[in-house]
């Protein structure tokens, strides 16, 4: 058993590539490809943009040229692509670690794209060996090939779609570092208009003690009431004035009581007065 055969029951996308070749129908062709494979027949093997480059040795004393290609994604598929990846947190996490998630295809599929060619003939390979075949032995040598650069890098198979590694990582980062900007910048918007519509501004509202029961501005003239006072005056509150009674000229009186009776007068007559000149009424 070869080494590829040993990889591919592990990798998941070595295996669908097995399948892929399994599945083609002119078997005794792909033998004898696989029997190019095994003697070491691939020369060498190298990408070019998003094509496979490859020499084979042949009967014939130089080798063979072929080139492998699949339809690559245009950019604005995988812009679709590179979004719905940085949706899915694991596929990002895993991406971004340099590993290929298990279940990628899902990514594909759900934006109408398959990662993976259905048949061989979604496999577009040329040699510059007389045969006319495709897959020509020397080409199907390559096929093989590939199983054995799909288990030590699985990510060959998205630049065959068009985009390297690096890229894609590149791009998803990108746009993961975009999107938590936009949100960390929307939420900063929204706490501030909150602060704005819930915060009391200091300078409008601050309380002084000292000041509390002062009013320092003008009263509107219509709104003041000026009424005389019908309650206790101080001299109620006072009480009656200490001083001694003059029983001959007063009789029962005290000269505090005559005192306290004549002030009530006059309190009573400033009172009045007060109130006239408070409501501009002359007299």
């Amino acid at each position: 058993m070869t080494n590829f055969t040993l990889q591919a029951s592990r990798e998941w996308w070595s295996q669908r590539w097995l399948d892929l070749l399994d599945s083609y129908r002119f078997k005794k062709r792909l033998e004898r490809a696989r029997n190019y494979y095994r003697q070491g027949n691939v020369l060498s093997i190298e990408f070019k943009g998003a094509k496979f480059l490859a020499w084979v040795q042949g009967s014939e004393a130089e080798p063979y040229k072929v080139s492998l290609f699949l339809d690559s994604f245009s950019d604005e598929e995988w812009g679709y692509v590179i979004e719905t990846m940085s949706h899915k947190s694991i596929f990002a996490a895993k991406l971004l670690a340099g590993e290929m998630p298990q279940n990628i295809e899902e990514v594909f599929t759900s934006n109408g794209l398959s990662l993976f060619p259905f048949t061989l003939g979604d496999v577009h390979g040329k040699c510059s060996c007389p045969d006319k075949a495709v897959p020509c032995k020397h080409i199907g040598a390559v096929y093989y090939q590939l199983g054995d650069r799909f288990s030590e890098d699985p990510f060959v198979l998205f630049q065959l779609r068009g985009r390297t590694k690096e890229q894609i990582i590149s791009d998803l980062r990108d746009l993961r570092t975009t999107k938590n900007m936009n949100s960390v910048s929307e939420r900063v918007i929204q706490e501030e208009k909150y602060t704005h519509q819930s915060s009391i501004p200091q300078h409008k509202y601050s309380i002084k003690m000292d000041e509390f029961w002062q009013y320092n501005e003008p009263l509107e003239p219509s709104l003041v009431v000026i009424i005389p006072s019908f309650n206790e005056t101080v001299l109620d509150i006072l009480g009656t004035i200490p001083l001694a009674k003059d029983e001959e000229n007063l009789g029962n009186s005290s000269v505090g009581d005559v005192t306290i009776n004549y002030l009530r007068t006059v309190y009573k007559d400033i009172s009045q007065k007060a109130v006239l000149a408070a409501m501009n009424v002359g007299g």
